[in-house]
């Protein structure tokens, strides 16, 4: 056993630790992915599909990220095997997601619906071969890995006023606790730190990181100005205004808490980059949950912890997704879809730092396979993040 915080993980012949032992299939193109689903189910819980909008009818920088979030995700270290379902005339290059997986220690089949004879013979094909692999994992036993090797992902969704005051902070001080263990966390929601950048970038570890950070920031606004949107001063979710969130600076300021109290900033990356960096990397996704969580997780995020006072159930194929509220009527009326309630840090006086030893030692359960109540529910949310016309 290692010393220090450890938790029960699958250890992988790239160097990485996976926190979930899936077969992941990956549909290329969206006229793939009922067969993609349907392969899946028949090996589930083991079984992950990526179904998707993508694949096909894209350019440039889309068609790009496309074939990169879905490579991620082929050599993700939850991850154990790999099935590709391609359809057989798309854009997506079926071998470019399979070698990925391989690169990465992970075996890899393609499986062609229009190779194999239409969708029934496909999904047939599918199934056998996963069926197999699913046996094979079967036999992988976990080990006991140092915390240091997570890659924590941080994330609000469903925010309201307690979220600010209470479960982003305790999260933060959970960041902090990991990244002192030598641990990496990423957090992204580019729309939500604008009007708290100043704040993460006075943290940068160099100059050129907190510039970096301002650059992507200034985008993202003159992206939305072009389309005649001053998302500064405004706040465009109803559900935050109603739960007292009237601007985005409000939101910001309560979501980059998230980051830690005084965790550095140690890197910016674009959408599903690996994250390559011990403390915090900062990526460029939209606010929109599963946008976001997608890009985060196929970074390298092994675990999410997902913070909301409305409520939200967003998990993710591949990595569990912790929820944590701050609002006590929500604890209650969605007792099936939260995990950790910190309201005491509003109602008794739990202190954050409480609040977060209970959040590390949730984590490092889940990262050792108790399900989240995402997974119990059966959430897998996946979407990757468009920003070009569909041609």
């Amino acid at each position: 056993m290692t010393s220090g915080p450890a938790f029960l993980g699958y250890a992988r012949a790239d160097g990485t630790v996976g926190t979930r032992n899936h077969v992941l299939v990956v549909p290329t193109v969206i006229c793939s992915a009922v067969v993609a689903e349907r392969i899946a189910a028949a090996i589930a819980p083991v079984g992950a599909a990526l179904p998707h909008l993508a694949g096909c009818g894209q350019i440039g920088p889309d068609l790009t990220v496309t074939h990169e979030t879905l490579a991620a995700y082929a050599r993700h270290p939850n991850v154990g095997a790999v099935i590709v379902v391609a359809l057989g005339c798309e854009q997506v290059v079926a071998q470019q997601i399979a070698d990925a997986a391989r690169h990465a220690g992970r075996p890899a089949h393609i499986v062609s619906i229009q190779g194999e004879g239409g969708t029934l013979r496909a999904t047939a094909r599918g199934i056998e071969i996963a069926r197999e692999l699913a046996a094979s994992l079967d036999s992988v036993e976990r080990s006991w890995c140092p915390a240091s090797s997570l890659v924590l992902s941080v994330k609000c969704g469903g925010s309201d006023y307690t979220s600010g005051l209470a479960s982003n902070p305790a999260v933060g001080r959970l960041a902090d606790t990991l990244v002192d263990l030598g641990g990496a966390v990423v957090l992204g929601e580019i729309a939500e730190i604008m009007g708290a950048e100043h704040l993460l970038a006075a943290r940068a570890s160099t100059p050129a990181t907190g510039a970096q950070l301002l650059r992507v920031i200034s985008r993202v606004e003159a992206e939305a100005m072009a389309l005649g949107v001053d998302i500064r001063g405004t706040q465009p979710s109803p559900g935050n205004i109603r739960g007292g969130l009237t601007t985005i600076e409000e939101k910001s300021l309560g979501a980059t808490h998230k980051a830690g109290e005084r965790t550095r900033l140690e890197d910016v990356v674009g959408y599903a980059a690996p994250i390559a960096k011990r403390g915090l990397t900062v990526m460029d996704t939209p606010g929109l949950d599963v946008e976001s969580v997608t890009g985060m997780v196929g970074g390298g995020a092994q675990i999410v912890v997902f913070t909301t006072g409305l409520g939200t159930p967003t998990g993710n194929p591949i990595a569990p997704v912790i929820k944590v509220t701050g609002n006590s009527r929500t604890a209650q009326t969605m007792a099936d879809n939260i995990d950790v309630d910190v309201s005491g840090i509003l109602t008794t006086g739990e202190s954050f730092d409480v609040a977060a030893r209970r959040l590390f030692t949730e984590m490092l359960e889940v990262a050792s396979g108790r399900p989240t109540a995402a997974e119990r529910l059966g959430h897998r949310e996946f979407a990757i993040y468009r920003r070009n016309p569909t041609i």
